[in-house]
């Protein structure tokens, strides 16, 4: 079970998780979707981790306001012929036309949705999301194993799962247990993006924060990942 304590710091409120480990010292992290997270010792008092928090309150909350402008936005989509919806960083206008058999396809620069109701945006969008699934989790599966090549023991950074699902606050993540979980909308990226994203989740199954030795690893790995992030987040913002 996760714990939580929340910390006062002048007018804000530091919500904390916090994970025991047998270890000796207290780190506080920002996570890229703003979480404050506490590995502390398993003798360490929850008085002592608020105590850290305010002493660290400015640093949190200006890695939060920094990481708070990278999150995925999500358009506002209305579903209608012209609209211009992303595939692999590539632009593409929506057509809609009306058909007997339903049918997404990409042809020439265009988004073409073949629809038995046609006027309806709410049923052309259930058509185009429900594409944009499938074609995530096929592209994904492919970059994933690309990805793990990047590392010389391709087995010890396998996730046990991969899971692919729309996601308001992250790009991806990669739980304690080892499951990958990436955002649906990262097909829209090119796929040296969506190689960052993957990659920099693999590395956290070693490296589980983002401390020096995390970004040692992924620069090992990917040493362009600042480029690769730079764009997706133009890109995708």
């Amino acid at each position: 079970m996760r714990k939580f304590l929340k910390v006062p710091y002048g007018s804000h409120t530091i919500v904390v998780e916090i994970i025991r480990r047998r270890r000796s010292t207290l780190e506080i992290a920002v996570e890229p979707d703003t979480r404050v997270v506490a590995t502390a010792p398993l003798g360490a008092s929850r008085e002592k981790i608020a105590e850290k928090i305010r002493k660290r309150g400015a640093w949190v909350l200006r890695q939060q306001r920094f990481f708070m402008q990278y999150l995925p936005r999500k358009p506002q989509r209305k579903y209608v012929p012209g609209e211009t919806h992303l595939y692999l960083g590539r632009p593409y206008r929506l057509r809609v036309r009306a058909h007997t058999q339903e049918a997404v396809r990409l042809v020439h620069g265009f988004l073409i949705v073949h629809s038995r109701r046609p006027k309806q945006p709410a049923a052309v969008r259930k058509q185009v999301v429900a594409w944009y699934r499938d074609r995530a989790i096929a592209r994904l599966s492919d970059r994933l194993e690309a990805c793990l090549a990047r590392f010389g023991d391709m087995k010890a950074f396998r996730p046990r799962a991969m899971i692919v699902r729309q996601m308001r606050q992250r790009w991806g993540s990669m739980s304690p247990s080892g499951r990958l979980m990436l955002n649906t909308r990262l097909v829209e990226a090119p796929i040296d993006a969506i190689d960052y994203v993957i990659t920099h989740e693999l590395c956290h199954i070693a490296q589980p924060h983002h401390g020096a030795r995390f970004f040692n690893l992924l620069r090992q790995v990917m040493p362009d990942w600042e480029r690769r992030k730079v764009r997706l987040e133009r890109i995708l913002a």
